[in-house]
């Protein structure tokens, strides 16, 4: 028996999350079906993450096991034509048995997009704005969580976690156009929820309705509660997964 590695992308738009549901399509969903049909066996999947209905990724890992022999540029190309065209394979290449799609992963990054003015190209990756945000200020509080290991603040409620601690090691808002912005954070881990959470609040920050001060309390209170509201799935991307 063989792991195999797959590196791939998807527009997340018309799927209701990574994670196979019961009554909705999804990624994972769509990925087995193809890998399945192609080696001629069951194949089950495991990704590096649990993305959330309507989140995109621009670089996911996923692994899987065969005993067949696979040529990985044919099997790359082959899902390449097999799947719908919102999910990309980059490429197919074995690992070592206990290399692990999820658990092996060291470093997550994640973007979420936003913008201001009206932008019909944009609607469906960046959640627009309508007031004007103090982006100095939000990046003052997002250093803040490099100090910091437990996020139950942004985990949302009642989730399955056994723990709420996280290694965060990047966290900013970087300018992207005159009125678009996007925030870039980086983790070992992240809890279900986490980065639409910590958006949504630090958006509260700069718009001056949260002091710095009151953000760090939010963090230590550990309570979903105090946070910020969860902000649209849309605009969030999984950038890419390190091992």
């Amino acid at each position: 028996m063989t792991r195999y590695f797959v590196v791939f992308a998807y527009d997340g738009t018309n799927y209701h999350g990574w994670q196979i549901q019961p009554n909705g399509n999804s990624v994972q969903e769509e990925l087995q079906k193809a890998l399945s049909i192609l080696l001629r066996e069951n194949i089950e999947v495991v990704g590096a993450g649990r993305t959330d209905a309507g989140v995109h990724a621009r670089r996911m890992t996923a692994h899987f096991e065969t005993e067949r022999a696979v040529d990985c540029a044919q099997l790359t190309y082959k899902l390449g034509r097999l799947l719908p065209r919102d999910i990309s394979v980059y490429d197919v290449y074995p690992v070592a048995p206990d290399m692990h799609a999820r658990f092996s992963a060291t470093l997550r990054t994640y973007h979420y997009y936003v913008h201001t003015r009206k932008n019909p190209f944009l609607r469906h990756y960046s959640c627009q704005l309508h007031y004007d945000l103090d982006y100095d200020l939000m990046n003052k509080a997002a250093q803040h969580l490099l100090q910091v290991d437990d996020f139950g603040a942004f985990c949302k409620a009642h989730a399955d976690v056994k723990t709420t601690l996280c290694n965060v090691t990047e966290a900013q808002w970087i300018r992207d156009a005159d009125d678009q912005w996007h925030f870039r954070i980086s983790a070992n881990r992240f809890l279900r929820n986490m980065v639409r959470a910590v958006v949504g609040t630090l958006i509260e920050v700069g718009r001056h309705r949260m002091t710095i001060d009151q953000f760090d309390k939010v963090v230590a209170s550990g309570s979903r509660s105090n946070a910020g509201e969860s902000m649209p799935g849309n605009a969030l991307f999984l950038e890419d997964v390190r091992y």
